[in-house]
């Protein structure tokens, strides 16, 4: 079983950028999707990114241009760069992974990490 551990969360002003690291442990996760999904105070969960094990990235409408997601098997690493942040990418930040090629649920979750964008 994989284990999911995210790092890089914080504060930071609008228009500025963080970098989120998600390290998987257990197991090689190169058979696994991986994915970025957030949840802002009082809305729904919304998967901001997903990379297939096939291959390829999909992003959510909201972060496309300001997100770029890029995966190193060879570490079990997954990256999550974050540029012109605004007030409404505030949220938990949680890494997923699942063997499904395009999951509808995710199996596996990291803790999560705050991010938060002060206007």
């Amino acid at each position: 079983q994989v284990q999911l551990k995210e790092s890089g969360g914080g504060l930071v002003q609008a228009g500025g950028s963080l970098r989120l690291s998600c390290k998987a442990t257990g197991r090689a996760f190169t058979s696994y999707t991986v994915g970025w999904i957030r949840r802002a105070p009082g809305k729904e969960y919304e998967v901001v990114t997903r990379v297939p094990w096939s291959g390829g990235v999909t992003y959510a409408n909201s972060v496309k241009g300001r997100f770029t997601t890029t995966r190193n098997n060879a570490e079990n690493t997954v990256f999550l760069q974050m540029n012109n942040l605004k007030p409404e990418d505030t949220a938990v930040y949680f890494c997923t992974a699942d063997r499904s090629e395009r999951p509808r649920t995710w199996d596996i979750w990291g803790q999560g990490t705050q991010v938060t964008v002060s206007s």
